[in-house]
């Protein structure tokens, strides 16, 4: 049987890998709908190509509770000043929406009776649509260090030093295009004359990073005229030249016909 168009589906173990020091992250559960073509040059090898939309979770928080990361800032006056941010049990909780499009060579032969081996080995363009986070925490306590003058400001709530509560806020990361590699390892059962059922395992690796910003931010922004409605840039914001990458693996399930 040469079937050579697919649909599938493919879930499993999605996340957003980091080496931004000081900060982890969960593993979470992601997946993505896909479809394509795939062109036989011989009995066994084939190259494909098609379109995938991607979804990842991840849960991010810092190392050590407590910890005071700190940032350079100008306030309302133009004059800089050394940012430090406290937070207690800071979390975020982020969603990264995106496109791929994949590149493979093919490797199938026949095992059985309506039974073939697959390989599946090539890159995917990974291009981010959309890179959204919750974030939350029991408090945010930002302090202000003038170092030319030696003066620390913590309880100033009209220029944005000082404590606030239950903080919760919604930002997005700014983002780039990368290249995964991409494998896979399955099987097709034929269900008929021109269709089969296409089971696998899948590996995708990002490589370099999706983060596309110029400078460090502080992860829980500052606002000059307010404790509150500070912004939230993100734990992976405060090292602009952290590698940020997309890793999942599982099951895919499609549809060749």
């Amino acid at each position: 049987m040469n079937a050579q168009f697919y649909v599938g589906v493919q879930s499993g173990i999605a996340n957003i890998q980091s080496d931004v020091n000081g900060v982890s992250n969960s593993h979470e559960i992601g997946g993505a709908l896909k479809a394509g073509y795939i062109y036989s040059l011989t009995d066994h090898i084939g190259i494909g190509s098609g379109v995938e939309f991607s979804q990842y979770k991840n849960k991010v928080f810092l190392d050590q509770v407590g910890t005071t990361l700190t940032n350079f800032e100008v306030d309302a006056t133009g004059s800089a000043f050394i940012y430090n941010v406290t937070t207690g049990d800071y979390k975020e909780y982020q969603t990264l929406q995106a496109i791929q499009i994949p590149l493979f060579l093919q490797y199938k032969r026949n095992i059985n009776k309506g039974i073939d081996f697959n390989f599946r080995a090539g890159v995917k363009y990974f291009l981010p649509v959309k890179y959204k986070f919750e974030a939350s925490a029991s408090f945010v306590n930002g302090i202000g260090y003038y170092p030319d003058i030696e003066l620390y400001i913590d309880n100033l709530p009209e220029y944005g030093f000082g404590n606030q509560p239950n903080y919760a806020a919604s930002g997005e990361y700014n983002t780039k295009g990368i290249l995964m590699s991409t494998f896979e390892l399955g099987f097709t059962f034929e269900m008929g004359a021109k269709n089969a059922l296409y089971t696998a395992m899948f590996l995708d690796t990002g490589y370099g990073t999706i983060l596309d910003q110029e400078q460090n931010e502080s992860y829980v922004g500052y606002n000059p005229t307010s404790v509150t409605d500070r912004n939230a840039n993100g734990l992976y914001s405060i090292d602009k030249n952290a590698t940020v990458k997309p890793v999942a693996f599982g099951l895919t399930l499609g549809w060749n016909f």
